[in-house]
């Protein structure tokens, strides 16, 4: 079975050696994003936590919607916080962004430094046989 990578403009491009996402499958696993804006390439929020998360979901979205799955298809999510202080601020833009469905299963993991000087960074598993 060979892997099928998955990119697109609407997420910001890898700042490394991997994709933005790769379907194994059935499945969709998408690399952790950042609050990177897609087309200039430079985080968003000025460090404010709940800007970052929403920015972090838009880009996990557009990466679901290039697959052709949706934010209902997700199963699991991992979460990485530099603060674990901002862990509801984050939960609730979270809660949001899977408002009326069922949430995937998470781990919320708190970490000393993330890329960029990044305060959360997200990555998903998804089913695509929806």
């Amino acid at each position: 079975m060979a892997n099928k990578r998955i990119e697109t403009d609407a997420a910001p491009a890898a700042i490394g050696p991997y994709c933005q996402a790769v379907v194994v499958g059935e499945w969709l696993y998408c690399s952790g994003q950042l609050a990177l804006d897609p087309e200039s390439g430079a985080m968003v929020g000025d460090g404010d936590i709940e800007a970052e998360t929403r920015q972090v979901l838009s880009n996990l979205d557009a990466v679901l919607r290039k697959a052709r799955v949706g934010r209902g298809d997700v199963a699991k999510a991992t979460v990485y916080l530099t603060d674990m202080a901002e862990f509801s601020t984050v939960n609730q833009v979270y809660a949001d962004f899977f408002q009326g469905l069922v949430p995937p299963a998470r781990a919320t993991v708190g970490v000393a430094a993330l890329p960029k000087g990044a305060k959360v960074e997200i990555d998903f598993i998804a089913w695509l046989g929806g």
